[in-house]
């Protein structure tokens, strides 16, 4: 487990794949802004946070409370690019478990995973313009906006923009 303050990354583990599923996929409007695929009801059976084979390409984790071992919500290692030493992150806190600070501290431990375990020279999210949090989140660990991507989500019948941010090894500050 990779273990900030107060919360840790672990592996993904069956009971939490009911948890997750409930609160992130079933809320169809916050899926809808996480995920650029459309949204279609699925049986927890096959919920997109299954247990599955180790990837190459992606690291998915479960995020908990230390104290508790409560999950949190779900953060991701996506799109790694072994060759150019990049990924992105992706994070979703569960509704009950947000404005805390989860997710600064959940970007925090991936940026850790990303440069010192997986040797990554740069980590890059994108996230709707109105994501406040977790555009917080990433400045708060460093990112920098680098552009602005127009109309470029389809969200609940309507077009949004989205922010890229990124973050290079050499500018992170553990």
């Amino acid at each position: 487990m990779l273990r900030g303050e107060r919360i840790g990354l672990r592996a993904r583990i069956e009971s939490d794949v009911q948890v997750l599923h409930e609160e992130l996929h079933d809320d169809v409007l916050t899926r809808s802004k996480a995920d650029t695929r459309p949204w279609q009801p699925t049986p927890v059976a096959h919920s997109v946070y299954a247990v599955g084979e180790s990837s190459a390409e992606h690291a998915p984790f479960t995020v908990v409370d230390l104290g508790s071992g409560e999950v949190l919500g779900e953060a991701i290692v996506w799109g790694i690019d072994q060759h150019n030493r990049l990924a992105h992150l992706g994070l979703a806190v569960l509704p009950a478990h947000r404005g805390k600070g989860y997710g600064a501290e959940a970007v925090k431990v991936m940026c850790r995973y990303g440069f010192r375990i997986r040797g990554f020279q740069r980590l890059q999210l994108e996230t709707l313009a109105d994501n406040h949090a977790m555009i917080g989140a990433a400045e708060r660990n460093g990112f920098v906006r680098e552009g602005l991507l127009r109309r470029n989500a389809w969200v609940d019948g309507a077009f949004h923009d989205e922010v890229v941010l990124g973050l290079l090894a050499d500018e992170w500050r553990p």
